[in-house]
């Protein structure tokens, strides 16, 4: 009989694409998948012509582009300093922060072990633990302020707990950690000799706090594999150019993982990265700026239509409640709104492993066009006479 493997049957396709596919459909207008609608830097156009016409057309050293490695570490030192990266020992370009997270999962990983993730979560997370034969087990971040029980996370910790998985700022929910969560995530690290899988890609959209990489405090540089891409900073997410930073010991695994799963990232969009990593100051502040402009169009459009809205310090997502405007479950109201008034959301249950705790939620996402969110905005102002059953 033939039939798909058993790792396959425990998790479905991404429902965030799914949602965004069934937007293209009915020509709504898409808040659902996390992706810019508007262009990226046109500096970095310039640089990935300037490379196909240099013919950067051939693989790249398989673990990255010794220019890309260089500015990766240059650009760590310069936002962080303090954390100096060996860019030839500590640095792995992959395809993404999608790859790396799978890559450093299934090569640090044995099968039986298990990994913290924090639920709501990235819907990643699970399948990548799966992928790898590890077992995910979920710690919930408490409503309102999406925090960690301290007492829960000890007792999640198992003899055979090798991992944690820590996402700031955080996808769903716009959380950023602040310094004495990730200590006690630290702490939590360093007495069980857990390796901490940090997912960073965020890290220059904060609008309130601060980024603290888990691999700066006291202990953590060693056991921290530290993932970013260009995708989210840039607005480049079908480049596919990201990288993994971590100690020459993980590196190892994680090299040799990648080498056999893609071989290697685009080189022509390897070469053109190096563009983006050097810009100045500016263009961050410029980032973040243009990003506040856009949450402050959409959170005040959703909360006067009746969500409940979780107002994210960081990234650029906006979790809601929809319990005050219709009794409906999270997929049934999430692909009724696609159809009328034409505007796709995110189920919210896609992002917890026991899918009640999310049913009275939806995600949306606003790294768009400010007309774009406009338009979505006015398609809000019908919602709330219409969605109550």
């Amino acid at each position: 009989m033939l039939r798909i493997s058993r790792k396959a049957e425990t998790f479905t396709e991404s429902v965030i694409r799914e949602m965004n596919r069934l937007a293209v459909a009915a020509g709504a207008v898409s808040l659902a998948q996390g992706f810019p609608d508007f262009p990226c830097p046109p500096e970095l156009k310039a640089a990935a012509a300037e490379a196909v016409a240099a013919d950067h057309n051939q693989y790249a050293i398989t673990f990255g582009a010794k220019p890309l490695r260089d500015a990766i570490a240059a650009k760590t030192a310069r936002f962080h300093p303090g954390w100096i990266v060996d860019a030839e020992a500590e640095i792995t370009v992959v395809n993404g922060a999608t790859e790396g997270m799978i890559a450093a999962m299934l090569g640090l990983l044995d099968p039986g072990d298990e990994v913290i993730v924090f639920e709501p979560f990235y819907e990643n997370y699970g399948p990548d633990a799966i992928l790898s034969g590890a077992v995910p087990h979920y710690v919930t971040l408490h409503e309102p302020d999406w925090s960690i029980d301290p007492d829960e996370l000890r007792t999640a910790v198992t003899p055979r707990t090798r991992a944690i998985v820590v996402n700031s700022p955080h996808n769903p929910t716009g959380k950023v950690f602040s310094r004495s969560e990730l200590g006690l995530i630290a702490d939590v690290c360093r007495e069980h000799d857990l390796i901490a899988f940090t997912d960073d890609i965020y890290q220059h959209l904060i609008y309130e706090g601060e980024h603290i990489p888990l691999a700066t405090l006291p202990g953590m540089r060693e056991r921290t594999v530290a993932i970013d891409s260009m995708s989210k900073t840039y607005s480049v997410t079908g480049w596919r150019v990201g990288w993994v930073i971590t100690s020459p010991e993980l590196t190892i695994g994680v090299r040799r993982v990648h080498d056999f799963l893609t071989v290697g990232a685009a080189a022509p969009l390897q070469q053109a990265s190096v563009a983006g990593l050097l810009m100045a100051d500016g263009y961050y502040d410029r980032l973040l700026a243009d990003y506040r402009e856009r949450r402050d169009i959409l959170l005040p459009a959703l909360e006067t239509a009746g969500f409940r809205v979780h107002r994210p310090a960081g990234a650029y997502y906006a979790m809601t409640d929809i319990r005050d405007l219709t009794d409906e479950d999270d997929v049934t109201f999430a692909r009724r709104l696609i159809e009328d008034p034409g505007l796709a959301t995110v189920p919210g249950s896609s992002f917890f492993s026991r899918p009640e705790l999310g049913r009275t939620k939806v995600r949306f996402a606003f790294p768009k066009k400010l007309e774009t969110l406009r338009a979505a905005a006015d398609r809000l102002t019908s919602i709330r006479a219409a969605t109550r059953t």
